[in-house]
């Protein structure tokens, strides 16, 4: 678990990052001396506007320190997804945007998919070149199902057949996160 101290810089980054990212400008590196800033973890980094998605990506590991990875991921939430290409976050929007960080714990295959936790697992699913994702606060956004949870992830993210989370071929990864939000 992160200090209140911790998630503030984390927050703090993701701000400037959003920030320098939609204007134009440099991104700064980021750095600290804090060991736990410093781990190499995944993580997500979430943008909404009044409630509104505006931009979400992340990765489930990373080869470089915690506190670099956020600001890396904001940079490619403001910047680079796709769903709103048409419709880019603005300068003017920066100041109206809630951040929120989800640092992730290491992916853990499952042959029980139904054993995931609402609200407290998140789903990572593969079948091929086919791949789709939810963050452990999508269920309680939702309020799916546990079967709604994978149905949902299995065909609205991945693409593929909505049970296809049942399938030998199917790969299921359960995943933590530690959420950090204004």
């Amino acid at each position: 678990m992160m200090t209140d101290e911790q998630k503030t810089v984390l927050l703090k980054v993701a701000r400037e990052a959003v920030a320098s990212a939609v204007a134009g400008g440099k991104v700064q590196k980021s750095r600290s001396d804090d060991t736990q800033l410093n781990l190499h973890c995944g993580c997500f980094v979430t943008l909404k506007n009044k409630g509104q998605l505006r931009g979400c990506i992340g990765m489930f590991t990373s080869n470089r320190p915690l506190i670099e990875t956020v600001s890396q991921m904001a940079v490619a939430a403001a910047t680079n997804d796709s769903r709103f290409f048409s419709d880019p976050i603005t300068a003017e929007e920066v100041s109206q945007l809630d951040i929120e960080i989800s640092v992730l714990s290491p992916l853990k295959k499952t042959d029980a998919p139904l054993s995931l936790r609402l609200g407290i697992d998140g789903i990572y699913i593969t079948q091929g070149a086919a791949s789709g994702c939810f963050l452990p606060q999508v269920a309680t956004e939702t309020g799916w199902s546990k079967e709604e949870f994978l149905s949902h992830c299995c065909s609205g993210k991945a693409g593929l057949n909505a049970t296809a989370w049942k399938d030998k071929d199917t790969d299921v990864y359960l995943f933590t996160a530690e959420i950090i939000e204004e």
